[in-house]
């Protein structure tokens, strides 16, 4: 292979550790509990879980087989389809702007982590000099949880004001809040020197990584659940709301969140199995990812809400006041919560811990996605892939300083709310078309057989050819309904736009009429396959002999 041999996994236990590591992440702490409660509770659980089995777990079969067989990442894969490829350049741009917000998300941890040393906690009391005349301490009987134009809590202040400065809206940037800038490059540094070396280096990490945030969420469940008040709590969270599954909007969220948290779509589960060794038998990990993301998901439900019951028992309000959504859960809410508990400077410092772990592993796939994305189409870079992944280290950070000034949480919150809209069930829609229709499920039925050993089982393909198409398609038009603004409407269309350029430029290059230059690159590329030489030519000789056979089985119906 031109630049050098594919890089693997010392041993699958890795992959597996770090496709959980990519699944799960922040959003399954502050996103998920607050869609459940929102969406009707226990009922919520239906339409995520349908859209898990249905939708999910096929998706990340398809893309994982799609990513172990060519042994490529998220644009390579498309030789499959040169004609989809702008596909896989869309989502290395979407991963372009998320890590790029995903950064600064992760530098607020290592703030709270520092200010977490201080005794009192910082944020427990209104007489700091960062504090307005409208900070209200919470106290028992309070409704200071409801948050309005007239009061404001200290935690609120102390996210808002002393950590980001936040500026009155999006059109007011303003300078660098340098604690941020600094967390940032710290998060960054980190970052590098998990993944300088590749697969080797992160194979490794995820073992601590992965792992040990999920110690950290059975001390607090275990510190939650034993919280008066806390089953209260529990009791919002998961009592079903029935007429909630008449509204679109919930079975609507449920898909959304599957999408945001599981990665299909994204190009992370392609890179990390395109690591794996060519006859690994993905489909038991194709299972079980979704299943324990999901399952981190409601349990990390418990451990938010058991916390949250607590704080509406000594405040004296309804639980439904006390919750907040997004950001606002993880680093106001949450800490609100943790300095009312015994000992509050080790709980809060335990939470942060558990979120910068969670976060981290996250990035890690998605900067190696565009690393791989990269190399794939340039092979002669591969060998010097220690140097491309400190340049693209430094040119997402520098991209990254716009969410560390006092308008970044802002534009953060533009980016998070908007980029994935489209472009998530759109490149998953073409991965389908591509594989399953131009390609032909005869075709990748009979690469699966070669490639694990296994048939492929007729439930995968009709899920793939007649169902998942119709979902993604509603999918995509509903979230477009979200869109709001030109910004927003920008935002949610600049990774998209690369499919339609990629593909006016392949057919532009073509000769013949429209239709061949269509039928010509719709055809799978000389570059689709095994990138391993003997293990090609195996699956070479094989499709000659498979060509053979329908040959001459033509020819003796003709006869």
């Amino acid at each position: 292979m031109a630049g050098g041999p594919h890089e693997r996994w010392g041993n699958q236990l890795e992959y597996l550790l770090s496709c959980l590591g990519y699944a799960v992440g922040i959003g399954n702490v502050w996103r998920f509990p607050y869609l459940c409660y929102k969406n009707g509770g226990g009922a919520f659980l239906i339409p995520y879980f349908l859209t898990l089995f249905i939708c999910g777990i096929p998706l990340v079969y398809l893309e994982t087989t799609l990513g172990q067989f060519s042994s490529s990442g998220c644009i390579a894969i498309f030789n499959i389809n040169p004609l989809l490829k702008g596909a896989g350049y869309a989502a290395v741009v979407l991963n372009i702007i998320a890590v790029i917000y995903f950064s600064a998300i992760m530098a607020y941890p290592i703030l709270y982590m520092y200010h977490s040393f201080s005794s009192p906690l910082p944020w427990q009391s209104c007489g700091n000099s960062w504090n307005t005349e409208k900070c209200t301490e919470i106290t028992s009987n309070s409704s200071s949880f409801v948050y309005n134009s007239t009061v404001t809590t200290p935690e609120d202040e102390f996210f808002h004001i002393r950590l980001l400065r936040m500026s009155s809206s999006i059109n007011e940037i303003g300078g660098i809040v340098w604690p941020v800038f600094w967390c940032n490059v710290i998060c960054w540094v980190i970052v590098y020197l998990c993944i300088c070396n590749g697969v080797k280096s992160v194979g490794k990490i995820v073992y601590f990584t992965v792992i040990f945030p999920y110690v950290v969420l059975c001390c607090l469940f275990i510190r939650g659940v034993t919280l008066p008040g806390a089953w209260n709590g529990i009791k919002f969270y998961i009592f079903p709301d029935w007429e909630q599954l008449k509204n679109p909007k919930v079975w609507a969220d449920a898909a959304t969140q599957l999408f945001y948290s599981l990665g299909p779509g994204w190009g992370g589960l392609v890179s990390m199995a395109s690591f794996n060794r060519f006859n690994y038998s993905n489909l038991r990990s194709s299972i079980l990812i979704p299943l324990v993301n999901s399952g981190t998901s409601i349990w990390a439900g418990f451990v938010v809400f058991s916390v949250l019951g607590f704080a509406a028992e000594r405040t004296g309000v309804p639980v439904g006041q006390v919750a907040n959504a997004g950001p606002g859960l993880a680093f106001i809410t949450y800490p609100a919560a943790v300095s009312m508990m015994p000992a509050p400077n080790f709980w809060a410092l335990t939470f942060f811990v558990m979120l910068f772990f969670l976060g981290i592993d996250s990035m890690f796939v998605t900067i190696e996605a565009v690393i791989e994305g990269v190399v794939d189409e340039l092979p002669a870079l591969r060998s010097r892939k220690r140097l491309i992944t400190l340049i693209t280290c430094l040119i997402l950070f520098s991209a990254s300083i716009i969410c560390s000034t006092e308008g970044g949480l802002h534009v953060l919150t533009l980016l998070d709310s908007h980029v994935a809209l489209a472009c998530v069930p759109v490149v998953c829609l073409l991965e389908v078309v591509a594989a399953l229709y131009t390609y032909g499920p005869k075709r990748f039925s009979r690469d699966v057989l070669f490639m694990t050993g296994r048939p492929l089982h007729r439930f995968w393909i009709w899920q793939w050819r007649y169902v998942i198409p119709i979902i993604l398609i509603v999918i995509t038009i509903y979230t477009l309904r979200e869109a709001s603004g030109i910004a927003g409407w920008c935002v949610a269309m600049s990774s998209v736009v690369c499919i339609p350029i990629y593909a006016a430029l392949r057919l532009y290059k073509s000769r013949g009429s429209l239709l061949d230059r269509i039928r010509e690159n719709c055809s799978p590329s000389k570059e689709w396959g095994p990138s391993e030489v003997e293990i090609r030519r195996r699956w070479m000789s094989t499709h000659e002999e498979n060509h053979r056979a329908v040959f001459l089985n033509k020819l003796d119906n003709f006869t």
